[in-house]
């Protein structure tokens, strides 16, 4: 009796085994979504001197928003393409009525993200990656002491790269902290009455801390 009950078991974990291997390499893998919420900074670049006497300015607030990707764990490294939106409550005060990093008075508006990313893993259920990818954001622009946007907008086109973290909760839930930076080079002014100005260049960097959670089919 004793023999066969450690037969059994024997049994037992060889069946048990690949099912838990499979379970840890379905991990990171496959279709996936995600709620985005984090702090959210725009602010005069670094690049150029903008000689207004403004270039310490920014605005902050929160950012949030939904993202989207698609994973394939190869092993130790995970590889996969990924697209956000987002908005935030970032906006100029009501009381600064000075060239605001170059734009006036204005509130940051959606921004729209697709990128890839690429990383390894530390463990079966944490991965470490890098990102980067092209970002297209809007600032809404508002009229003098009140929050009323006027229908003016500049639409900013830009780079983001960033780094972060994701735990596997289990094989189907996630959650992840990263840093995003963001750098806007050109732009151009869709006005009130539908006219769109020519493209002119900026600099301008935003930041981000965020944090995700979602859920892999």
């Amino acid at each position: 009796m004793r023999k066969l009950m450690v037969a059994t078991l024997l049994a037992g974990a060889t069946v048990a085994t690949p099912v838990f291997a499979q379970d840890v390499g379905s991990t990171f893998t496959g279709p996936r979504v995600e709620a985005i919420l984090g702090y959210d900074r725009t602010g005069a670049g670094s690049d150029v001197d903008n000689d207004n006497g403004n270039d310490d300015q920014n605005i902050d607030g929160l950012l949030y928003g939904v993202g989207a990707g698609y994973d394939i764990n190869l092993g130790s490294a995970v590889v996969g393409v990924e697209g956000e939106y987002t908005d935030s409550t970032a906006k100029s005060s009501r009381r600064d009525f000075s060239d605001q990093f170059g734009f006036g008075r204005v509130k940051q508006g959606r921004d729209l993200y697709i990128g890839a990313r690429a990383g390894i893993l530390a463990n079966p259920a944490t991965l470490i990656y890098v990102k980067g990818g092209y970002t297209n954001t809007k600032m809404e622009v508002l009229a003098g002491d009140t929050n009323q946007e006027t229908d003016t907008a500049f639409k900013l086109d830009g780079w983001r790269i960033g780094a972060g973290v994701e735990r596997a909760i289990n094989a189907n839930t996630f959650a992840k902290i990263e840093y995003r930076y963001s750098k806007y080079q050109d732009a151009h002014i869709d006005f009130a009455n539908g006219a769109t100005s020519e493209e002119f260049g900026i600099d301008t960097d935003r930041h981000q801390v965020v944090g995700s959670v979602g859920w892999r089919f």
